[in-house]
């Protein structure tokens, strides 16, 4: 197949191999592994639509509960649908709930191991990769999300998502960090938008570098060193997190060219030094970018393999907002839901009553 422009590369979607054996243990139309906003989003459209899908939440996977990364969040202020905001933990045991009530089978274990050189495509739960038996699907939606690279500095796990966070825009504006002075670490674009942002919350913010200079664009340094609210620390690394035990009060310092250390008072801590794919399952077989994102199809949730798809920060590196995660998920739905009707249209053995219809809302019927 020709390849297809995504930014500055192209990816090629590859067609595997079909009539492949099927699993005696279990076989599925779609199976989904993650279970955040993107696979849960994914399972409600696939469950209405009659293909009882199958969702692997993971047992700790990504070193996260089942619900991923937002149930690390204390509070979620931005989701639509909730006025009074939410936690995180709590909005993503509704997900769960609503796929759950449609007929979704939700599996509390972790895909270890897939194959996707031929259809239906194989795969192993943690404990069983090396064994004979495995199980198939038709279709694979890839949600395992992305999760934040952190220093793990002492007291950091004490005070994280209280005074710690690795997001400024689910983060920025509660309560706890308003009118009080801030600190973002990290010297890219990604630390000075946030910083930047933070300025609309915090009395001032201060930004850790660890070198003398910044690594982001010029147009992005240029603002952020010349906005009267930011003050850069240059060739300085956060050690230690203080606090009273429920709240971070202070951070540790150090200047890496002196070696004076000295504290700096923050109410609040961003990190802003990068995100990590969970892509290690599919990372050899799928085509994924310089950061291990996997690459999609151009508003799509197409991946390099046809029948498998990918939605929410697994291959978002730029937004990573649950509700944008949601609206992949119902992308990658449709599409699968699409691709399994056509399919079933061009077979033979399935009687044409036995054909699935796809949703309406693929074409946008549910917007009228």
């Amino acid at each position: 197949m020709a390849p297809i422009p995504n930014g500055e590369t192209a990816i090629h979607v590859v067609e595997p191999k079909t009539k492949g054996e099927k699993s005696k243990k279990q076989h599925s139309q779609v199976v989904i592994i993650g279970s955040g906003p993107a696979g849960h989003t994914a399972a409600i459209y696939l469950a209405r639509a009659n293909l009882e899908p199958v969702l692997y939440e993971g047992m700790l996977a990504n070193g996260f509960a089942p619900g991923g990364q937002l149930t690390t969040t204390t509070e979620v202020e931005n989701f639509p649908g909730f006025p009074d905001g939410v936690t995180g933990t709590e909005m993503m045991d509704k997900f769960r709930a609503q796929s759950e009530r449609f007929g979704t089978k939700i599996i509390t274990e972790t895909i270890a191991r897939v194959d996707l050189t031929q259809r239906p495509f194989k795969y192993w739960t943690e404990g069983e990769e090396e064994e004979a038996d495995f199980m198939t699907a038709d279709t694979l939606i890839i949600a395992t999300g992305a999760s934040a690279k952190r220093l793990f500095l002492p007291g950091e796990e004490t005070y994280w998502q209280s005074g710690i966070s690795a997001c400024a825009v689910c983060d920025g504006a509660v309560p706890i960090f308003r009118n009080k002075p801030l600190a973002v670490i990290g010297g890219g674009d990604s630390a000075a938008e946030e910083a930047t942002y933070l300025t609309k919350y915090g009395s001032h913010v201060y930004v850790l570098v660890r070198r003398d200079e910044l690594r982001a664009s010029k147009i992005m340094a240029k603002r952020l060193v010349s906005h009267p609210k930011v003050t850069v620390l240059w060739n300085t690394v956060a050690t230690e997190c203080k606090g009273d035990g429920d709240l971070l009060q202070s951070l540790a310092i150090k200047d890496t060219k002196t070696g004076e250390e000295k504290d700096l008072q923050v109410n609040g801590l961003f990190y802003a030094i990068g995100h990590e794919p969970a892509t290690s399952l599919v990372k050899s077989q799928l085509e994924t970018d310089v950061d291990g994102y996997i690459k999609t199809v151009p508003g799509t949730a197409q991946t390099s393999i046809k029948g498998v798809f990918a939605a929410g920060d697994v291959q978002d590196k730029k937004y990573r907002q649950a509700i944008t995660s949601a609206g992949s998920g119902c992308m990658a739905a449709l599409e699968a839901e699409r691709l399994i009707s056509e399919e079933e249209a061009e077979d033979d053995e399935i009687k044409t009553e036995d054909v699935h219809v796809p949703s309406e809302g693929y074409m946008g019927a549910d917007k009228e």
